[in-house]
């Protein structure tokens, strides 16, 4: 018997050292010195650690004064910013320590988030990393894929590049197949069938897809795309031949096998 995936339910806490991130973008000049890139896109980045989860705390560390652009759309993501007064003041690892500080703190004191997310290239959080696994918390990896240390990446469970998030995905077309009303209603449906499969290669159940569709855009109902079952959106797409399903026996309910061929 084919086993349905059903996707962990964690509990997540989201850490960024947003200036490691945003320079992590950009190129090494030939005297060494890494120069700033365009930012990272960190909406891109939640929407692919909902797959595996809830988050329950963002958090991102940084001297704003230096990427003042950044502060209202992560804002508007819902990410608390931390300050971190200059360099020159505080010292060259000031974030570093207060993200590790916060980190314990949490992992000790909030028993209810069991994953951590440390968004990072930098070999410093090795330490942290072996800390937190120590006392029973899963950690996940965000970074650059040329600006991440291999110490950092392979103390972690699970890294996620960067580049490998905002790359496309391998989705169907769709575009011409759907109206443009209902474009955005695919879009959601087909990444996060993607996603899902890339966390596993089981056929996925209607309520459990429709509930990672939800971690990822809170407002979505398919009612407000014309459809009177989240069923009914499922059938549509495998009629136009972007997905296949077929009915559970026992359950009676819809399941994804996946992209159709």
């Amino acid at each position: 018997m084919i086993e349905t995936f059903q996707p962990t339910q964690s509990s997540m806490a989201v850490l960024i050292d947003f200036e490691n991130l945003a320079l992590g973008t950009g190129k090494r000049k030939r005297n060494g010195h890494q120069e700033p890139g365009p930012l990272p896109d960190m909406k891109r980045i939640l929407e692919r650690l909902v797959d595996k989860g809830r988050i329950i705390s963002k958090r991102a560390y940084c001297d704003w004064q230096r990427f003042d652009e950044a502060a209202t759309p992560l804002h508007e993501l819902g990410i608390e910013l931390i300050e971190i007064p200059d360099r020159a003041f505080t010292g060259k690892n000031s974030a570093d320590i207060r993200l590790a500080v916060d980190a314990v703190d949490m992992c000790l004191t909030k028993d209810h988030i069991d994953t951590f997310v440390i968004c990072s290239g930098d070999s410093d959080f090795s330490p942290l990393v072996a800390k937190l696994k120590e006392y029973g918390r899963r950690v996940i990896g965000v970074g650059m894929r040329d600006a991440t240390s291999s110490l950092l990446a392979d103390a972690c469970d699970e890294f996620i590049f960067y580049e490998d998030i905002v790359e496309a995905g391998g989705i169907p077309a769709f575009e011409g197949k759907v109206s443009k009303d209902k474009r955005e209603c695919y879009q959601l449906l087909l990444e996060t069938i993607d996603a899902i499969q890339r966390e596993s290669e089981g056929p996925i159940l209607a309520s459990l897809l429709k509930d990672t569709m939800r971690r990822k855009r809170p407002q979505f109902s398919e009612a407000s795309y014309g459809y009177r079952s989240f069923t009914g959106l499922l059938k549509e797409a495998a009629n136009l031949q972007l997905i296949e399903i077929h009915q559970d026996p026992r359950s009676g309910t819809a399941v994804v096998d996946g992209f159709r061929d």
